[in-house]
């Protein structure tokens, strides 16, 4: 197996002329032109964006900034992405190595017999003859990267590091604007709940009144069962908004990666300030801010290196084997120097003859999957733009809305004051007051849940533009 002197074989399997003129290359094609990305969102003209402010400055409430804090450092999940980062790093180290010689200490003995027919033997006895070889040395192995292949496999394994990084920032991001978007709504129902129960105060103050009209003969049986009923319905309401907290909390929790617990919050949503500022810049800054397209370039970029790395399975592939060490026929031979020393080189040259279409298929494969990372790049980009444009649109709509539901209930708590004094006076029926203190209730829960949604029309955007992952 291994020359007693140095020596250098190179082992050609074919001529190499015979084979590179054997290897019929695919081309991969190409990808279709994106649509240009508009240079302004639908009526915003501002280059500034809200995503360049970090998570920390952007949320005012120190109890949310706390919780936001705490979860980055327990989630579960972005636990799981960092780990995912581990592994796409451990994969490009893999694929870095691919193009560096390999090396390795052997020692090995061959021990058998051959068995030799001796013609001239006039008893055609068979002789067994006892062969030996030993070896103890180092060998090495190397793939000349002659056309890229290793090269573009790495190139695909580093951009899938990159992404993994990216995946990371998009978990951040996720789990920044859910935690805020739960906390924001966990205080609209807090804020319900209190209405609930000012109205359920209300409520049974007007039942007594009817209750001692009733004894007076002022009232009938009729109008306390409708007043009881009405309170009643409240009260239900209260048990499922407190059953909504304890949701919300556990929610939250879950997020924090810890079990259930009460959670602290700060001011009532009505006394929450919105961030002072809501810019959403301009588009093209939707590739730098957003991780989502940037890990889908990046995808996109490792399918690109993936179809080069499998064009390159086409050609052949040139594999270098030096060894260097002690080799001798006896054993007893094996460490008498320098006659015993061995040194040479195999070389190889090979290319696929049987399983093109193998090949063929791998390469299929990789361009599909080039296609389909392109077009999730395009959507990832057109799904980004679209979720700007309708937050900036849904803050500007609600904060309207918020304004005419203030006046709402302004107006409602009015008319529920003058049915109180008109059905005491007797010009009032006990349905109009009923009816008053139901609209004014709906009223001032439709106020809070408007609220809450112009906190999670901000967040979205914040996210949408792609902050929440800088620290």
């Amino acid at each position: 197996m291994f020359n007693k002197k140095p020596t250098a074989r190179i082992i050609f399997l074919i001529p190499v002329v015979a084979l590179v003129a054997g290897c019929k290359v695919a081309t991969p094609p190409s990808l279709p032109v994106a649509a240009k990305m508009p240079d302004t969102y639908i009526g915003n003209t501002d280059s500034a964006t809200v995503a360049s402010i970090r998570w920390q400055d952007f949320f005012t409430d120190p109890h949310l900034v706390a919780l936001i804090d705490t979860a980055l450092k327990n989630n579960l999940d972005l636990r799981a992405a960092i780990q995912r980062v581990e592994m796409a790093r451990a994969n490009f180290i893999v694929s870095k190595g691919a193009l560096f010689p390999s090396l390795r200490g052997v020692a090995s003995a061959d021990l058998g017999s051959v068995g030799n027919n001796m013609v001239n033997n006039p008893s055609d006895q068979q002789l067994n003859n006892l062969r030996e070889e030993y070896f103890l040395g180092l060998q090495s192995s190397w793939e000349a990267d002659v056309w890229g292949k290793l090269k573009n496999e790495k190139k695909a394994a580093y951009s899938r590091f990159l992404a993994s990084e990216k995946g990371k920032h998009l978990v951040t991001t996720a789990l920044v604007a859910e935690i805020a978007r739960l906390y924001y709504e966990l205080l609209s129902v807090d804020n319900e709940l209190e209405v609930v129960r000012k109205n359920i105060n209300f409520q049974k103050i007007a039942l007594d009144i009817i209750q001692i009209q009733k004894m007076g003969g002022r009232a009938t049986e009729l109008a306390v069962q409708q007043f009881t009923a009405q309170l009643l319905s409240t009260q239900a309401l209260e048990k499922e908004k407190q059953q909504r907290t304890i949701e919300l909390e556990t929610q939250l929790n879950l997020l924090l990666g810890r079990y259930p617990q009460p959670v602290p919050r700060g001011n009532d949503i009505s006394e929450q300030p919105l961030p002072p500022t809501i810019e959403a810049g301009i588009p093209s800054a939707l590739i730098l801010n957003r991780p989502d397209i940037q890990q889908a370039e990046l995808a996109l970029m490792a399918a690109e290196a993936d179809v080069q790395a499998a064009r390159a399975a086409f050609l052949p592939s040139v594999t270098l084997s030096p060894y260097v060490g002690l080799n001798a026929l006896r054993s007893s031979l094996l460490f008498q120097a320098p006659e015993s020393l061995a040194a040479g080189l195999l070389g190889s040259l090979s290319a696929p003859i049987f399983n093109k279409n193998r090949i063929r298929a791998g390469f299929n494969y990789s361009v599909a999957a080039r296609a389909e990372a392109y077009y999730h790049y395009q959507k990832t980009i057109i799904t980004g733009y679209g979720e700007v444009v309708n937050n900036i649109r849904s803050i500007g709509n609600l904060q309207e809305i918020y304004k005419l539901k203030e006046q709402q209930v302004d107006a409602l708590q009015k008319a529920v004051s003058t049915s109180n004094v008109l059905f005491t006076s007797g010009y009032a029926s006990y349905l109009e007051v009923i009816t008053a203190q139901k609209s004014v209730l709906e009223a001032e829960l439709e106020l809070a849940h408007v609220k809450k949604g112009i906190f999670h029309s901000v967040i979205a955007l914040y996210r949408a533009l792609g902050g929440g992952w800088n620290r």
